[in-house]
């Protein structure tokens, strides 16, 4: 049923019953300086007119094509996914610590949690955490409860820079330590060789990103194994869509990462000037325990008829505090349940056609951007989705005239990474066709000349 305001008698009998003669009483402690003003609302519209009226206004905005990526990806998301979504039953739905009004929440969230394990290659999941960067410093904070003797966290500059900036502002008033690692110029990852100065010291944790923030592959394998031969743990910092080609963080090295976290968006998220979004942990059976958040085990009731519950933490361990792991309850759960039915629906093939056609597309996108004189990829080694090029004028200019002609270039990696000079980190993924990948070498060739 639509919603009814009250009535004119309504209103009147509750300002009434309150003691006061007008609304406008009820907010008589508030300065007049600080009132706007009277407001005068527009006539009220039609079901059609407001649709009209809002195309007209869409229509104005534009579409823009979009290069960007930079940890938010423009994937093509399947109108089932979010026509389920929004269904009256998951949309309203709230933190089901009442797990017998709470089954069909409980057995989502424990789909969801069988999918990340098995993307991911680890041992167990949680049911989500917030976004991306809080999710790293949760698995920060975990890699120092289970470490104990260490409060020192490698970081290598390679890791998104926001994501590096949530971690400080979350661990730095714990007295943790966080050690920033540089790149290889050259190749744009890591080197397990820039590790040497830490080797035998007391490490709590080596964080991993893969692919990194440059769309650069990093060596996997051998840093995972650099970690535990420092008895430190390797925490993996991933792009759920990448998974679906590469190695899952649980068969890094010779035993595989201890922790996985990484922003869920990819997986059926639309851009949405931000969020909301939702982060992803997976961890080994042996760290269970240290996880944060909500876990959704499986179990069977007095008749053998099969349930859900939450399990593992009870909510009044959270009283113990420092000592306590992340309540982690108020999170982003709508968008877990529009991941889940996304990656329900692509299934395993699904998502490893959108990945290949995201790294196929990005691969022709460098190629024809290098036949442009001056502009060249900066970093050597392997892809995925995302590649830094180098322009021989300002960036920033160059994104305000494409952006004008309806084109979202990519990222000024000059924020962040200043030494790299006028350089630029761009997208494809496998919503462009070559049309579009041919508009923006073009328009960008214009810009040039």
């Amino acid at each position: 049923m639509p919603f009814i305001p009250h009535t004119e008698e309504d209103i009147s009998t509750m300002l009434a019953s309150i003691g006061a003669n007008t609304i406008e009483e009820l907010f008589d402690e508030i300065p007049p300086a600080l009132k706007s003003g009277s407001l005068k609302a527009l006539p009220g519209l039609s079901e059609m007119e407001i649709s009209r009226l809002m195309q007209e206004r869409a229509e104005v905005d534009g579409r823009y094509l979009n290069f960007i990526g930079a940890g938010a990806y423009e994937h093509h998301i399947p109108a089932a996914v979010w026509q389920i979504t929004t269904r009256g039953e998951f949309y309203s739905s709230y933190t089901p610590y009442q797990a017998e009004a709470s089954q069909g929440t409980l057995q989502l969230l424990y789909e969801y949690q069988t999918m990340m394990a098995s993307l991911t290659g680890m041992d167990v999941s949680n049911a989500s955490m917030y976004d991306g960067a809080s999710a790293l410093a949760e698995a920060a904070l975990m890699a120092v409860r289970s470490h104990k003797s260490s409060r020192r966290i490698l970081m290598p500059t390679t890791v998104h820079p926001i994501y590096r900036r949530v971690v400080r502002a979350i661990v730095k008033n714990q007295g943790i330590e966080v050690v920033e690692i540089p790149y290889c110029a050259e190749c744009g990852h890591t080197l397990v060789e820039s590790l040497a100065p830490y080797a035998g010291q007391d490490i709590a944790a080596l964080v991993i990103p893969q692919p990194n923030f440059f769309g650069v592959l990093e060596p996997v394998d051998a840093l995972t194994d650099w970690a535990h031969d420092n008895d430190a743990l390797a925490i993996g910092v991933v792009n759920p869509m990448a998974l679906a080609l590469l190695t899952p963080p649980g068969e890094w090295g010779s035993t595989g990462a201890d922790v996985a976290v990484g922003e869920g968006q990819p997986l059926g998220i639309p851009l949405s000037s931000g969020g909301p979004y939702f982060g992803f942990m997976a961890c080994k059976q042996s760290l269970v325990r240290q996880m944060p958040g909500r876990i959704i085990g499986r179990t069977t009731d007095l008749d053998g008829k099969t349930g859900f519950v939450l399990t593992l933490q009870a909510r009044e361990q959270h009283i113990r505090r420092s000592k306590a792991t992340s309540n982690i309850c108020t999170n982003q759960g709508l968008m877990v349940t529009a991941a889940t039915i996304y990656m329900s629906l692509l299934g395993p093939e699904g998502l490893r056609r959108v990945a290949a056609q995201s790294h196929a597309n990005t691969v022709a996108l460098v190629e024809q951007l290098e036949t442009l004189k001056g502009v060249k990829r900066i970093f050597s080694g392997p892809l995925f989705h995302e590649a830094a090029v180098t322009l021989p004028v300002p960036t920033d200019a160059v994104l305000q005239t494409l952006k004008a002609q309806g084109i979202l270039a990519g990222l000024d990696l000059g924020e962040h990474y200043p030494e790299l000079g006028n350089a630029l980190l761009v997208c494809a993924t496998e919503t462009k066709i070559a049309d579009d990948l041919k508009k923006y070498v073009e328009h960008l060739g214009r810009v040039l000349a």
